[in-house]
C-alpha cells in the first residue's frame, strides 16, 4: 500500500519549523481567522498525497492524522480527485432538497446496501457531522414524540447547540454558550478500563448500562419519555475508548425493552477506519439510527444520517440542506467507498494489527506509556505518570506531540493524555516503522525533561 523503506523520502525538514513562508501565513491569521480555533503545532499545508504533507516551506512530514480521520483514503487519492473534476465540469451545485439529480440517488443507494443487516434504510444529506447528529436528533424527536435523550460523558457529537449539547467531553467546549438543548442527560460510558469494579474484559458484565435501568429510570427519568440514547461505537475525542461488545448489547436490549431509539455516532469510527465499513459490525449491532460524516467524501463537506424507514417518518419541509448531498461531494464519496472496498478496508486491519503490536513493544521501552487500544487504524496510546494509579501526563502528552511535529510527524491528542493513530487507510509497514521511530524519539526527548 505504501513505498518501501529505502524509498521513503519522507519526512525530510528543509528549514526551521515554522519555515519563514509558514511564518507569514501565521501572522495573517493570527491577524484575521476566529481565535476558537485549535492547533496543536504551526504546519501550513501546501500539499497532501497519500500518507505525505508537504508544508508551504517545502518540509514534508509523515501524517497520521489524515485530516482528523477525514482523509482515510489518503490525501488526493487520484480516483477521488478524477471523480470530483469530472463532476465539476458538469455542474457544481443543484440543491437536492428541491430538484434531483443522480449522484444522490446512486450515493443513498450504495450506504443502504452497505447499512448494519442491509435492511430498508433512508438516507438525510448534511455538510457535516455535527448537522448529521442535529439532523437524527430533530428525528428522534418528531418520530416518537418524546422529549428526553441520553448521551455519555467523554462523547463528542459535535459544536453546533444540538451536538455540543449531547457532548460531554471537554467543559471549554460548553463554556459561555448555555443554556443548551434541554432535556439532555448523560450517563457514564463504559470505562472498562477504569472499571469501579476492578473487572477485566471477559467478566464485564456491564454494570454501566444496568445503573440505567435500575437507578436512572426508577428514580430519575421515566423511560417512556426517553425518544434516544446516543453513543458512539467506540468514543473517539473521549479518548478512544473501547467498550466490551456486551456494553452495546445491553445497550441495545435496553432501548428495545423500552421502545428507546439506538443511535450510532459513526462519524469518526465509520468508513472503513477500524477495519469493517462501520465500527457497530465489531459489536453485532444494529442501529436504529446512524450518523456519518469524515472519511465518507476523502475530504469534501458531506455528511448523512441513516434511518429505518419506518422511523424517517417526517413530512416535506420538516428537514433540509441546501447544500447537504452536493453533487461534486457524492461523486466524491462514490469513488472513496470503490477505493475502500478495493482492498483499504482489509488494509486497516492488517496495520492496525502492525501498528498496535509496534506501540505495545514501545510501551516496554517507555514508563509515559500507559496503555494502547484500538481497532484497525483508529489506534491510540495513553500517557501516564504512574503506571498503577494511572496519573494523566496531560503536559507531557503535549510535549510529545509537538517534538513528533518537529521530527516530520504529524499526531493529534484524544482525551486528555491520549495521543491517537489516526493515518489513511494506504499506511504502509514503512511508514508505522518511521512513525514509531520518531515517536520513540519524541518520548525520549520528553522522558529526559
Amino acid at each position: 500500500m505504501g513505498k518501501n523503506t529505502e524509498k521513503m523520502d519522507y519526512p525530510r525538514l528543509v528549514t526551521e519549523l515554522p519555515g519563514p513562508a509558514a511564518k507569514a501565513v501565521l501572522a495573517k491569521d493570527n491577524r484575521f481567522i476566529s481565535p476558537s480555533y485549535t492547533r496543536s503545532y504551526p504546519l501550513v499545508i501546501k500539499k497532501g498525497q497519500g500518507v505525505v504533507v508537504t508544508d508551504i516551506d517545502g518540509n514534508r512530514f509523515l501524517d497520521f492524522t489524515s485530516g482528523i480521520a477525514v482523509c482515510n483514503t489518503g490525501h488526493s487519492h487520484p480516483k477521488v480527485v478524477e471523480a470530483i473534476t469530472d463532476q465539476a465540469h458538469k455542474f457544481l451545485h443543484m440543491s437536492g432538497t428541491d430538484f434531483y439529480y443522480s449522484a444522490q440517488s446512486e450515493l443513498a443507494e450504495k450506504l443502504v446496501s452497505l447499512a448494519p443487516e442491509n435492511d430498508d434504510w433512508r438516507v438525510f444529506y448534511s455538510n457535516s457531522g455535527a448537522e448529521s447528529v442535529e439532523a437524527a436528533l430533530k428525528l428522534v424527536r418528531y418520530h416518537t414524540r418524546r422529549t428526553r435523550i441520553i448521551s455519555f460523558f467523554g462523547a463528542f457529537h459535535g459544536r453546533t447547540m444540538g451536538a455540543m449539547s449531547l457532548s460531554a467531553s471537554k467543559s471549554i467546549h460548553e463554556k459561555g454558550f448555555a443554556p443548551l438543548v434541554p432535556g439532555i442527560t448523560h450517563v457514564p460510558y463504559a470505562y472498562c478500563y477504569r472499571c469501579p469494579y476492578n473487572l477485566k474484559y471477559p467478566a464485564c458484565n456491564a454494570y454501566c448500562v444496568d445503573w440505567i435501568r435500575d437507578n436512572l429510570f426508577k428514580r430519575a427519568m421515566p423511560p417512556e419519555e426517553v425518544a434516544a440514547v446516543f453513543v458512539e461505537p467506540i468514543q473517539g475525542e473521549g479518548g478512544y475508548v473501547i467498550p466490551p461488545k456486551r456494553f452495546h448489547t445491553k445497550l441495545k436490549q435496553l432501548c428495545e425493552d423500552f421502545g428507546i431509539l439506538y443511535v450510532a455516532d459513526e462519524i469518526q469510527t465509520g468508513m472503513g477506519r477500524t477495519g469493517k465499513m462501520f465500527a457497530c459490525e465489531h459489536f453485532d449491532i444494529a442501529p436504529d439510527i446512524f450518523t456519518l460524516a469524515k472519511g465518507i467524501a476523502s475530504g469534501l463537506p458531506l455528511g448523512a444520517m441513516l434511518a429505518k424507514s419506518e422511523i424517517m417518518n417526517w413530512q416535506p419541509g420538516s428537514h433540509a440542506s441546501t447544500f447537504g448531498g452536493n453533487p461534486v461531494s457524492c461523486r466524491a464519496a462514490l469513488a472513496t467507498i470503490e477505493v475502500l472496498e478495493n482492498g483499504l478496508i482489509e488494509n486497516a486491519t492488517t496495520m492496525g494489527n502492525y501498528l498496535k503490536s509496534s506501540l505495545n513493544a514501545l510501551a516496554g521501552q517507555h514508563r509515559l506509556i500507559g496503555d494502547v487500544r484500538g481497532i484497525g487504524l483508529m489506534v491510540a496510546i495513553e500517557l501516564v505518570n504512574d503506571r498503577e494509579k494511572k496519573t494523566k501526563a496531560i503536559e507531557e502528552r503535549n510535549a510529545a506531540i509537538f517534538s513528533a511535529f518537529k521530527k516530520g510527524l504529524l499526531l493529534l491528542g484524544c482525551g486528555e493524555n491520549g495521543i491517537r493513530f489516526i493515518p489513511a487507510l494506504t499506511v504502509s509497514r514503512a511508514d508505522i516503522d518511521k512513525a514509531v521511530s520518531i515517536l520513540d524519539e519524541a518520548l525520549t526527548e520528553v522522558e529526559k525533561g
